[in-house]
């Protein structure tokens, strides 16, 4: 995981972020998302982004967000911090863009500026590890014993998430990894994302993988959610 060391917040990072909303995906540090682009002030808010720090944090629209989407919906607090890793200009307004979650944060207060795109201050959450380290390599070996056969046919196969998978990367990593690979409902995953304490993560999805039905690999009640990847295979971009 020495790659991720290198994705780090830029120095002079004051707590200002753009704000990329959507109404079900929802981010995780130490994964990779692909993200098609392609509305006015989503470009405006991409070239800034190039042009400076190359950070561009995502944001979940809260529930009712379809009553309200002129008028700013309301945003949930937990946002991911990502960081673009590859662009791909289309040629026709519309770019393709790979952007590496690097850390979990939470929006103190939304920022006014003259650009179309939303904007806030937040405040980056560190993780918490867990105390002591025996405890939490059987946490990790009780994590991986259950998410290997909740794992989507689609990623079972990629050949960086099974090396993955069969390294020690730290419990705090592997809950991430996990959390966003797997289709849990919305309000899980953000859950899982408010939560920087290790342990409370590792025990949220041990509770949600003891019910993870056996005879499908996606739960049932959440058609809705995105297809995604994670690390080691291009994800499908998303339509916003």
């Amino acid at each position: 995981m020495g790659h991720w060391e290198k994705l780090r917040l830029p120095a002079d990072f004051d707590g200002t972020v753009r704000l990329f909303p959507l109404p079900n995906l929802i981010m995780f540090p130490h994964v990779v998302q692909a993200l098609h682009i392609f509305e006015p002030r989503y470009c405006e808010m991409l070239s800034e982004a190039l042009e400076s720090d190359h950070l561009i944090t995502m944001a979940v629209l809260e529930p009712g967000w379809e009553q309200h989407f002129e008028l700013q919906p309301k945003l949930a607090r937990f946002v991911c911090i990502g960081r673009i890793v590859s662009h791909t200009p289309l040629g026709d307004g519309r770019h393709n863009i790979l952007l590496a979650g690097i850390h979990r944060a939470r929006i103190l207060e939304e920022i006014s500026e003259d650009v179309p795109f939303r904007k806030a201050r937040v405040e980056i959450l560190e993780d918490q590890p867990m105390d002591d380290p025996i405890a939490e390599e059987a946490a990790r070996v009780e994590l991986l014993r259950l998410f290997r056969p909740a794992l989507p046919e689609d990623l079972s196969e990629a050949s960086a998430l099974s090396e993955l998978l069969t390294q020690r990367v730290p419990l705090g990593i592997l809950t991430d990894v996990v959390a966003y690979a797997l289709n849990f409902p919305v309000g899980i995953k953000q859950n899982l994302l408010s939560q920087n304490r290790v342990e409370a993560r590792y025990q949220i999805l041990v509770e949600q993988l003891s019910h993870w039905p056996t005879s499908s690999k996606s739960p049932a009640g959440n058609p809705e959610q995105p297809t995604r990847s994670t690390i080691g295979q291009v994800p499908p971009f998303s339509a916003n």
